[in-house]
């Protein structure tokens, strides 16, 4: 029997790609996945558009102060997803990994919350918008300084090969994060320590308004892995089953002792950087045309209206469903109510100490004295 790891080979000259943009299948293997899961994948790169253009509305509305938008990255993000094991691998995501975060089961009254600074964010108000984070999933909550987060990945999955629990870590970032001092640092302690780790790099060819071309000499980014003693993949990041099987494949001869690898994802962002960026001073609105062409929702709705297991019907119900969730998420996340000033002194210790205790009080005073309301 063929196994995943010897389906695709390492530093190709073109793309992995397994649906062309009919959705046509084009693996030499066939696909083993069924109708719920494929259904499933399908649902979660609707949700993750339809949430995307949610927080773009709120931002508009005033609501949120801040969106990274994930349209176009949808397919990497919940193919990435999908190939882990929920609850034991570790993810430490980037700011754009909303679909990422939804994939794996983050609540979206969470994920509102913490957008909009509820009492339904677990990371109770203290985060930036868009740094997702949940101990229950293992999910490193996302730091704000680009590649930041490779170096503790690389920790994580060394803890892990020691631990000896046979599971794997999977670190997400820009290809802007590959020109970081912390990129270098993390894929060579991983190289030279076998770390079960899978780097994914999801390449959308601009570091806010540099473009690739400007950020490294190299052919592409995949390639670099040889430096660290590790394999590169380059594939097609909205190809939702190509990401998929690729990153099923790595995750589990990380987890056999593999070492780690360095997967390039080429996608394509379709807003801006985030909100507070205006795109058109650096990109030729024909370009962003021409990549909408290759929208990674329509290929997987094409493969599967081909495969015989989808219809009109089942894509007017799902988008009802979807718009449904989602009303509900915001409307819970937004019912949840602002976080009280007074939480800054909680989680500071295990046990509030007689000093916080004390500063609390007189905050509290000195609230109620301009007549301020004050939270239990």
């Amino acid at each position: 029997m063929i196994t995943d790891a010897q389906r695709f080979q390492p530093f190709s000259e073109e793309p992995i790609r397994l649906i062309d943009q009919s959705g046509a299948w084009l693996g030499a293997f066939p696909c083993d996945l069924d109708d719920a899961t494929l259904h499933a994948m399908y649902r979660h790169l609707v949700l993750a558009r339809a949430v995307d253009e949610r927080l773009v509305l709120l931002q508009r509305l005033g609501k949120i102060s801040f969106t990274a938008s994930a349209a176009g990255h949808e397919a990497a993000q919940v193919g990435t997803a999908h190939a882990l094991r929920v609850g034991r691998d570790w993810i430490f995501p980037y700011y754009r990994d909303t679909a990422l975060a939804i994939a794996v089961g983050w609540p979206l009254v969470e994920l509102f919350g913490q957008m909009m600074g509820t009492r339904a964010d677990a990371a109770r108000g203290r985060q930036m918008p868009a740094h997702p984070g949940s101990r229950d999933l293992r999910i490193f909550t996302v730091a704000s300084p680009i590649a930041s987060h490779l170096p503790a990945a690389t920790g994580t999955a060394i803890a892990q090969k020691l631990a000896g629990a046979g599971d794997a870590t999977v670190c997400t970032f820009g290809d802007g994060a590959t020109s970081e001092g912390d990129w270098h640092a993390a894929l060579n302690f991983a190289g030279a320590q076998g770390a079960p780790i899978v780097f994914v790099c999801e390449n959308n060819r601009y570091a806010i308004s540099v473009d690739l071309r400007h950020q490294t000499g190299s052919d592409g980014l995949a390639v670099k892995a040889h430096a660290y003693g590790m394999p590169g993949y380059l594939v097609d990041g909205m190809d939702l089953l190509a990401c998929y099987y690729v990153m099923r494949s790595l995750l589990e001869a990380a987890r056999d002792g593999l070492g780690p690898a360095l997967v390039e994802m080429t996608v394509y962002r379709y807003g801006p950087h985030s909100s507070a960026d205006d795109d058109s001073v650096y990109r030729d609105p024909a370009e962003v045309a021409a990549w909408r062409e290759r929208d990674p929702i329509v290929r997987f709705r094409r493969f599967l209206t081909a495969r015989g297991g989808w219809d009109e019907a089942a894509e007017r119900e799902l988008r009802a469903a979807v718009t449904r969730t989602v009303d509900e998420a915001v409307e819970a996340a937004e019912a949840a109510g602002p976080v009280p000033v007074e939480w800054l002194f909680d989680d500071v210790s295990s046990r509030p100490t007689p000093q916080l205790e004390r500063q609390r009080e007189r905050f509290r005073a000195a609230r109620r004295a301009a007549g301020e309301d004050v939270a239990d």
